[in-house]
């Protein structure tokens, strides 16, 4: 059974439907019961990391997630449910954040295009949620290293708005299960969100997006599949994207 963690913060009908669309039962749970036995299970979200992890702690889920992905099974996260599998974010508050500074957490948060995911320029736009100078980070479920951080100075390119929403390209970054059948030169997919993740190793980076610079957009790190994108609303593509996670993982 396909399970969907349901944590308060998820568009979870939506992805749920996508899976119905594929000919694919998946069943909505908060039990904490239900996410350890899942035969695949999915981690959708919207919303603020720090609201996240709350919710995901209050409803005990935290332990079960990890558990699951411990056993070698397959999950999926989207959207803020990419970002939260990392080990920690600056976005502490329901709203706003901060941008990458020299010397976070892993080699993909800045440098050049050909061998970093998160090549970084300056950007114009609004902030605010970001831990205070000194306060530690919202921390997530560490099962991926890395940080997620907001798109701005000094990160995406300058003049783009965020949030980062609408359609874009993903390049595949490495062979993954996820892109079986694909174009090779990309694919176009559906973001929403102005936060994103610089892993510790892009080793794990399967997918990548320009906006302004280049970030992580997908991640495979053993049996954890992730993407930054929603691909419950991003048309065949998407539907395509969820049924190689269905029988290719």
């Amino acid at each position: 059974m396909i399970v969907i963690v349901d944590y308060g913060m998820g568009n979870l009908r939506s992805v749920q439907k996508a899976f119905e669309r594929i000919g694919r039962a998946a069943e909505v749970s908060d039990k904490p019961e239900r996410v350890a036995d899942a035969e695949r299970l999915v981690v959708p979200g919207v919303g603020a990391f720090g609201d996240a992890m709350a919710a995901l702690r209050s409803r005990r889920l935290v332990e079960p997630i990890r558990g699951f992905c411990a056993g070698g099974r397959p999950l999926l996260g989207i959207c803020l449910g990419l970002q939260v599998l990392f080990d920690e974010s600056e976005e502490v508050a329901s709203d706003g954040g901060a941008a990458c500074p020299p010397g976070a957490a892993g080699t993909a948060c800045g440098g050049q295009v050909e061998d970093s995911t998160c090549r970084t320029r300056p950007l114009d736009g609004p902030s605010g949620g970001a831990a205070p100078a000194g306060q530690a980070l919202e921390k997530g479920l560490g099962l991926v290293r890395g940080r997620v951080v907001r798109f701005g100075p000094p990160g995406v390119g300058a003049g783009l708005k965020v949030p980062h929403m609408g359609w874009n390209g993903v390049a595949a970054a490495r062979p993954s299960p996820l892109w079986a059948g694909m174009p090779q030169e990309g694919v176009y997919f559906y973001f929403a969100h102005s936060y994103y993740a610089c892993p510790a190793d892009e080793g794990v980076v399967a997918g990548r997006t320009d906006y302004g610079g280049w970030f992580a957009s997908a991640i495979a790190a053993g049996n954890i599949y992730a993407t930054q994108f929603h691909p419950e609303k991003s048309q065949a593509w998407g539907l395509a994207l969820l049924e190689n996670f269905v029988t290719r993982t």
